[in-house]
């Protein structure tokens, strides 16, 4: 049995930047935290005495005869990149819904990733599961999809990710005294939106549109640089930060139509009106959550006004994803696999007539015992 925890993230500044269409030219950073609210993969070789061959739970349970019919993209893409065939079971939670803006669906691949790696017994630092995380969505998947949600899952805490055009991704973290981090974190405050949306859709337009804006991301880009600075300096006004993320959304607005829309900019201009000094939509975008930057002494004017959202309570983390349960298990004879293929018509042409001869023989020893039960008690009395 293998269980992993990894982290979902908060990204302040550089977002889009992440983009292969862009880096790849133009380089790109971004300025994100990880946060106290994870995803948690159970993960295990699953003992060949089923009639399933595995067995993935998540929000919803698919039980399958063969790993490439599996329909979660990330769990078959991961099984497919690391060639396991074998019987397997695995078990998602999450603190926090998916398609949110938290990065989720890329802290499930990482925590997977990590989880089917110690299955096998093998170790992986972070920046090796980064990159093969990256491979999974982006090549393997073929998904619309940046390069930060990856590294801040593997690497955690609170980070400068660079991503250079034609070297590694580099991963810094932020040099600043603890107070500093705390001062920023006492004034987020983190809203659910109540709705959700498929990230990779609007990235899909954000990446089309990426040739036409390139004025807007050298400034997020810069943004960046401007950011870490605030954060690294103790004399400068905290304030500084929060003005800089309402400047750095009313550019990411602009990239494409779909990255806010009425409800959004509703909920958004009420924050402010209640005291917040900017703020931002998490990710790519549509819905999910609403970070807002307010001073302390404003924090319980802005939970009265927008007192139909749920606020989240949240810290910041240092940790990437990890190992919290390694515990091996016997690794099962590739002949009973064949046997319960057998039993269950999983191996011949007439499936179908085994199977039906399979429950019939367990209806069939259920009735015996059955009238077996019955004369003993008659014999008894």
């Amino acid at each position: 049995m293998i269980i992993t925890r990894t982290p979902l993230r908060i990204s302040f500044f550089g977002g889009g930047t992440d983009y292969p269409v862009w880096y790849r030219e133009h380089g790109g950073a971004v300025l994100a935290t990880t946060i106290n609210k994870c995803c948690y993969i159970t993960c295990r070789r699953l003992p060949p005495f089923f009639e399933y061959h595995s067995r993935i739970s998540y929000s919803k349970v698919e039980n399958v005869d063969d790993n490439a019919a599996i329909e979660h993209p990330s769990v078959r893409g991961c099984l497919q990149f690391l060639g396991i065939d074998d019987g397997i079971e695995i078990h998602h939670v999450a603190d926090l819904p998916a398609r949110t803006g938290l990065g989720t669906s890329s802290a499930f691949t990482v925590g997977l990733l990590l989880a089917l790696y110690a299955l096998k017994n093998q170790m992986r630092d972070k920046q090796g599961l980064a990159a093969d995380a990256i491979h999974v969505e982006q090549e393997v998947l073929g998904e619309a999809v940046g390069a930060q949600d990856q590294v801040s899952a593997a690497y955690g805490g609170f980070n400068r990710i660079n991503f250079q055009n034609d070297g590694p991704i580099e991963v810094k973290r932020v040099l600043t005294a603890p107070n500093r981090l705390a001062e920023l974190e006492r004034h987020l405050a983190l809203y659910f939106t109540g709705f959700s949306r498929t990230a990779s859709e609007i990235a899909k337009e954000q990446i089309r549109m990426t040739p036409r804006r390139t004025k807007e991301l050298e400034m997020m880009h810069q943004m960046v640089n401007e950011a870490e600075a605030i954060i690294s300096n103790p004399i400068c006004p905290i304030a500084e930060f929060g003005k800089m993320l309402r400047e750095s959304w009313q550019l990411k607005r602009t990239l494409t139509q779909n990255i806010t829309n009425s409800s959004i900019d509703e909920i958004y201009d009420a924050g402010l009106s209640a005291g917040a000094l900017g703020g931002k939509l998490l990710g790519a975008g549509g819905g999910g959550f609403m970070l807002f930057f307010v001073p302390p002494e404003r924090r319980r004017a802005l939970r009265m006004r927008l007192q139909k959202l749920l606020c989240i309570p949240f810290t910041f983390s240092d940790r990437g994803s990890h190992v919290v349960v390694y515990e091996p298990e016997e690794v099962y004879d590739k002949s009973l696999a064949d046997e319960r293929g057998l039993v269950y018509g999983r191996s011949n042409g007439d499936g179908a007539q085994a199977l039906s001869l399979a429950r019939a023989s367990e209806a069939t020893f259920g009735i015996n015992r059955l009238k077996s039960n019955e004369q003993s008690r008659t014999i008894s009395s």
